[in-house]
């Protein structure tokens, strides 16, 4: 334990001597002047009453409530408190208190943290365990399904080794995304800043997508033609990340002949905008405060249908937010959404 230093403090012996020496003093000039034997000599006596009743009370302090004030320290000391821990004991009564009042309103902040976090621990878990559950047991029901004689059927053999890789798979992506969120979360994931071209990104996704927005018959486009590229620093490939996850979704809750425009602005000198916008189902107002959470689904059957792993957008925020950039999101129901982020640009 570290030692501490006792910063003593005489303000409570000078005050208490002084208090004693006035009342003294007038209950003797009293009992003198009663007894008519009143002089001047009396001046004297507060001369010598106030350092006696200082060295006397000052002694009793030191000897009863100092002792009693330094153990409240260590008692404090012990439960860790490192704002006490910085400083030295002070006997000061009025500060002392303000210390210990500081002190628990710390702890309380500091409990009702944990008690936060549990509760996030505990939905988290349950959360991972329902997500990682439902692909485990398609796994496990194809499987089993084969290793009771289906195997030896080739049409019921290859469509369900078929189901099983895609339960494998969809159990690959949960895994590499909440290893992903987690090196995030933690600051543990590092970002490779260059300078690139947003109008070129943007076109690639575009064309690694076209085949799936063609099968809902979704039109994928710019806003307008951008004849000049527009230069951005940040970390290309977790940006193409976000840019996938948006335009995914996009198509995943678009409307049948519907479209996915995405548009790159100028919001201030050093900043530029990306929307990705789209007339699909939208999303009510309850749930947009909700929208970027771990395995948050707002539409849960449609969105199991799809597959995925429930962690696209928390990871969109969190990618963002290790640029320090911000993203934003307004939807209306039947209506569409649109998802935008800032970022830097260069030039």
């Amino acid at each position: 334990m570290q030692k501490k230093n006792l910063r003593k403090t005489y303000k409570f012996a000078l005050r208490t001597s002084l208090y004693v020496t006035l009342f003294t003093t007038l209950l003797v000039s009293v009992f003198l002047y009663y007894y008519h034997t009143f002089n001047w000599q009396i001046v004297l006596f507060p001369v010598i009453c106030f350092p006696l009743c200082f060295i006397i009370v000052q002694y009793r302090v030191e000897r009863f409530i100092y002792r009693r004030v330094k153990k409240i320290y260590d008692d404090l000391t012990l439960l860790e408190s490192t704002s006490l821990r910085q400083q030295p004991i002070t006997t000061d009564m009025g500060t002392l208190t303000k210390e210990i009042d500081k002190y628990a309103r710390d702890k309380k902040i500091e409990i009702e943290t944990l008690r936060v976090r549990e509760e996030y621990r505990k939905e988290f878990i349950g959360n991972v365990s329902h997500e990682l559950k439902t692909p485990l047991f398609t796994v496990q029901g194809y499987v089993d399904t084969l290793l009771d004689g289906g195997i030896k059927d080739e049409k019921i053999r290859k469509k369900y080794l078929t189901r099983a890789s895609k339960g494998v798979e969809r159990l690959s992506y949960i895994l590499k995304d909440l290893d992903m969120i987690t090196k995030l979360e933690v600051g543990d994931l590092r970002l490779d800043k260059e300078e690139f071209d947003t109008v070129k990104l943007v076109q690639s996704v575009f064309d690694l997508f076209e085949m799936k927005a063609a099968k809902k018959n979704i039109t994928l486009t710019f806003d307008i033609d951008y004849t000049e590229p527009i230069m951005v620093n940040a970390d290309k490939e977790r940006i193409q990340q976000v840019l996938t996850n948006l335009v995914v979704n996009s198509i995943k809750y678009g409307r049948e002949k519907g479209t996915t425009e995405i548009s790159i602005e100028n919001l201030i000198k050093n900043k530029a905008i990306i929307r990705v916008t789209d007339n699909g189902e939208g999303i009510s107002e309850q749930n947009l405060t909700r929208l970027f959470e771990r395995f948050y689904r707002v539409d849960k059957s449609g969105s199991r249908k799809e597959g995925g792993s429930g962690l696209g957008l928390s990871i969109v925020k969190h990618i963002i937010e290790a640029h320090e950039e911000k993203i934003y999101v307004e939807s209306e129901l039947d209506v569409g959404s649109e998802f935008s982020f800032t970022l830097e640009k260069t030039k």
